[in-house]
Order: C-alpha cells, then structure tokens, then sequence
C-alpha cells in the first residue's frame, strides 16, 4: 500500500492540498483512500441520532449505512488512541492512501508551509519529509512545489510509488 502524508501547522492548507491531490490521483484512475488525523474530542455524529444513542448505550462499533455510503464509528472507551498502522489495516485494497496528519510518524510525507508561518518549518526536524509545497523558496534539500501546482504534485508521489510485487521478484531475480 502506498502511503503520502500531507502535514504541516494548521491553516497552513494542509486540507486544500491533500483535497486537491485526491481529487488529481481519483482522476488518474487510482483507487485513493485517506486518513484525516482529528484532535481528541471530534465526533462526526451528533446526539439525538439513532446511532449516536446506540454508542452512548455502549456498542463498541455502530455502522451507519445507507444508500450512498456507510460509516464505522468505533468508541476507543478509555483505550489508547490506534496506530497508524492499526487504520491502514482497517482498509479495503487501493493504490494510494492520502494522510492528512500523524506528523511524527514515520511515512513519507509532503509539508506545506507558509512564508507567512510564525512556526520554522517541520523539515528541519523531520527527515520523513520528501517535499515541500510553500509560498517561497524554502532552504530544503529536496523538490519544492508551489502549493497549486498539483498536478506536479500528483507526478512526485506517483514517482514515490513502491514497485509492484512482481515487478520487486524479476528485479531480485
């Protein structure tokens, strides 16, 4: 499974970037899924709804399905927050996973900062970072895009993209 973060400081267009970088690889013919790391307290159901009194009566996982879509809401009840690795487990096949987020993990990842940031830069810090999309001429050792130029973006990441397992077995042959 491929995975691209997209990190950064918040309203740095972290959200934008990753939107827009989906929309590019969908469009590519991919199969992209995402991860969007949220602070604690976030909860994408409201109270008073039916699936929402079934997780306060104490359901571990409640699916909400309908027409259009489903989702799995799972209550962690005092445990610890999962893994990276534990989410990408959760998914069906595809060719890409977009993170949005988990900037101390250890996956490859695009950081977009701008000039205007009162924080320095994550890539002075983080060697995890293979990109930068800003609004300058950042002093980083690596491609730096402008934060629009998405379809350069989208180019990069497909650059990044592991080997398919065949491919690796006539290589290492």
């Amino acid at each position: 499974m491929n995975v691209i973060g997209i990190v950064g400081w918040k309203n740095s267009g972290k959200t934008t970037l990753a939107s827009a970088l989906i929309r590019e690889l969908s469009a590519r013919g991919l199969t992209v899924n995402s991860i969007k790391h949220a602070h604690h307290g976030v909860d994408v159901d409201q109270p008073g709804t039916d699936s929402y009194q079934h997780r306060e009566a104490g359901a571990q996982e409640v699916i909400l399905a309908g027409g259009q879509r489903f989702a799995i809401m799972h209550e962690l009840r005092g445990a610890k927050e999962p893994t990276m690795e534990e989410l990408l487990a959760r998914f069906g096949p595809c060719d890409w996973v977009v993170v949005e987020g988990f900037k101390t993990h250890n996956h490859p990842k695009i950081e977009v900062h701008r000039q205007d940031s009162p924080r320095a830069p994550l890539f002075l810090k983080d060697d995890g970072i293979i990109a930068v999309a800003a609004d300058y001429a950042p002093d980083f050792n690596g491609p730096v895009f402008d934060p629009n130029d998405i379809a350069g973006i989208a180019d990069f990441v497909l650059s990044q993209a592991a080997a398919p397992a065949t491919q690796q077995h006539r290589e290492d042959a």
